[in-house]
Order: C-alpha cells, then sequence, then structure tokens
C-alpha cells in the first residue's frame, strides 16, 4: 500500500510540475516549491521512516528532473506551457527538503520516546 500512495503521489507530483500555476499563485511560485518539498518530505518519510538518505536523494533528483522536464518540454512543444529551468527554484526545493527531513527526524524521535514511554508503563 505504501508503495502505490508513493506512486500515485509521484505521478500527481509531476502532473501538478508541468502544468501552469494560476496567476493568483505566481508570487508565490518559491514558497509553494518550499512547501512542496517540505510536506513531501516529511509524508515520505513517514511512510518509510528508515530510508530518509535515499528519500533525500531522490527529491533531490526529481527537484532537478522537474526543471529540467519544463524547459525541455516548451522547447519540444515550440509552446511554453510552463516556466522555465529555474535554479531558484531548486534552491527552493533544497530549502524544503533540509526542513522537512529535520521536522521528520524530530517527528522520528518524538515517536521512539513516546514508544520507550509507553512499554515502561
Amino acid at each position: 500500500m505504501k508503495i502505490k500512495l508513493t506512486i500515485i503521489f509521484f505521478v500527481c507530483s509531476v502532473i501538478g510540475f508541468m502544468v501552469r500555476l494560476p496567476s493568483v499563485f505566481h508570487h508565490y511560485d518559491k514558497e509553494l516549491h518550499a512547501l512542496f518539498y517540505f510536506s513531501s518530505t516529511i509524508i515520505i518519510n513517514l511512510l518509510f521512516p528508515k530510508k530518509w538518505h535515499f528519500i533525500a536523494l531522490i527529491l533531490f533528483l526529481f527537484g532537478i528532473m522537474i526543471e529540467s522536464l519544463q524547459h525541455f518540454s516548451n522547447g519540444l512543444l515550440h509552446k511554453k506551457i510552463h516556466g522555465n529551468f529555474d535554479i531558484q527554484d531548486i534552491k527552493y526545493n533544497i530549502i524544503g527538503l533540509i526542513l522537512g527531513t529535520l521536522v521528520s527526524i524530530l517527528i522520528q524521535i518524538l515517536i521512539k520516546i513516546k514508544s520507550k514511554e509507553h512499554i515502561k508503563q
């Protein structure tokens, strides 16, 4: 079930990053990148708690891939369906990824502490 959820999440993420944002969100593009990576990191780390190194690497590579695909698709279709490759988007992806990883680790520590307290009682 975890793998199916992750695949569905991945497909929705690719679609979400490949379509143009509604104009009301254009001023918040960088923040949305950070928020997506922050929340994605936490969700995926909760699904696969012992794989945080691998998850961080995959999400980092995913961010670069999405930016590259946006640029490639604009050239391939000779029509701008999304923005171009933006190094600032990758910077904000990394910020969200780092913060999400730190929060995920803290959550996992708290879960371990809580489970140890539960066992003592």
